[in-house]
């Protein structure tokens, strides 16, 4: 059996999470709280939901959780995973798993992405279900504008990034297709070409810190592949601007031996993922 650790990110969010997991790590808790100047604890459990939905704070938040249910599925279960990822924010809680950085470490990084994310300009996202990749991308270069493919999720389950006004005027052609087109409740074009200026100053960050070789393989979003051990600091930035390969990243996952993938951290975004790429998977060789 091959165990897959698979952490969500940006959107698994919600007030009352990690309850349990923050009063198991009292320890780990206090350093995340010295690190970031507030109560992880309190935005956590308390809210209130607008500011746990903010860029700045999500993304903290939800690496301090993640990276708490690992150091707890490890201690209760006595597994330690053969291969990791993480959906955009999630490869952070991955690369910790991982020995790419410790704890504090990767909470202070993640803190600096999320600020520069959140300042990097006005954008917005919206989910397209029930059309694949290809379409997609066909809509957007019919319509023109600033509009990046920003996540693949499923084979039909597809992000789009850019301008608020590009976004909304390709939705509004991809509707005509689509089974619904979703606006997403984000203030940024996050994973498309407007967040090039960020992941300059991002690596510009990333250069004050040295790398810990990994002891696990972690399959980065930007290629569906396993990382090198100095490629960290490249991918980590390339991820702002391009695609998160979620797809593909399954479809590498279960190819290994007798997969068991395992969504650690708040929520089931990744689980129902997981089982609609493999029924896309499995019902492939039918319809070919």
């Amino acid at each position: 059996m091959t165990v897959a650790h698979l952490f969500a990110g940006q959107g698994s969010q919600r007030v009352g999470m990690g309850a349990e997991l923050l009063a198991t790590y009292p320890n780990l808790v206090r350093q995340a709280d010295d690190a970031l100047g507030y109560s992880v604890a309190d935005l956590c459990l308390n809210g209130p939901a607008e500011r746990l939905a903010d860029t700045r704070f999500t993304q903290p938040a939800i690496y301090v959780v993640d990276a708490l249910a690992y150091l707890d599925a490890v201690r209760r279960t006595g597994v330690i995973p053969d291969v990791v990822a993480g959906h955009s924010l999630g490869e952070y809680a991955a690369l910790f798993a991982s020995g790419a950085f410790d704890f504090r470490t990767g909470l202070e990084i993640v803190a600096r992405r999320a600020a520069l994310m959140a300042d990097a300009g006005p954008g917005t996202m919206a989910a397209v279900i029930g059309l694949d990749e290809s379409t997609v991308r066909d809509v957007l270069a019919a319509e023109g504008g600033d509009v990046d493919l920003a996540n693949l999720n499923a084979p039909d389950q597809i992000v789009v990034s850019g301008g608020a006004e590009d976004v909304h005027r390709v939705s509004k052609a991809l509707t005509a297709q689509a089974a619904t087109v979703v606006p997403l409740p984000v203030s940024g074009a996050f994973h498309s070409r407007g967040m090039r200026p960020a992941a300059e100053r991002f690596g510009h960050f990333l250069n004050g810190y040295v790398f810990g070789r990994l002891k696990i393989p972690v399959i980065a979003n930007a290629t569906a592949q396993p990382y090198g051990d100095h490629e960290i600091r490249d991918l980590l930035c390339r991820q702002l601007w391009s695609p998160v390969r979620w797809t593909d990243t399954v479809h590498h996952l279960l190819t290994l031996p007798d997969p068991d993938l395992r969504e650690i951290g708040p929520g089931n975004v990744l689980t129902g993922l997981t089982r609609r790429i493999r029924a896309a998977r499995e019902a492939a060789p039918a319809s070919s």
